[in-house]
């Protein structure tokens, strides 16, 4: 390691505290619920941030014994919703942890010692 640079013990010391962000980030999107509709707000969806589909609702209006197909369509178009908004507040929330690990420095030297 040049001479100058992050000793190993602060390396390793960032290298902690980013992973304890990671994972109260992690349980933090687990904990989380988002909604996706469709149909104007006919079929709900609830996801946790980590994808778990949680509850799903249907308006009475929309069941139509002789129509399952556009319920089917209106569900399956609610959970891709519900999910699509996981992964926003998923990148929402990851995305100043992924960035800062580039930011740590000696986190590169660190893998040219052990890379």
């Amino acid at each position: 390691m040049q001479p100058g640079g992050p000793n190993m013990q602060q390396i390793l010391q960032q290298a902690q505290r980013m992973q304890e962000q990671l994972a109260a980030t992690q349980q933090e999107l687990a904990d989380a619920e988002v909604t996706g509709t469709a149909g104007g707000g006919l079929v709900t969806a609830v996801v946790t941030g980590g994808g778990e589909l949680k509850s799903l609702a249907i308006d009475p209006k929309v069941v139509d014994p002789d129509d399952v197909e556009t319920l089917s369509d209106l569900v399956v178009a609610a959970v891709r919703d519900a999910n699509r908004a996981a992964q926003e507040l998923a990148a929402q929330k990851m995305g100043p942890l992924a960035s800062g690990m580039g930011g740590m420095g000696g986190l590169d030297d660190l893998g040219k010692l052990f890379g």
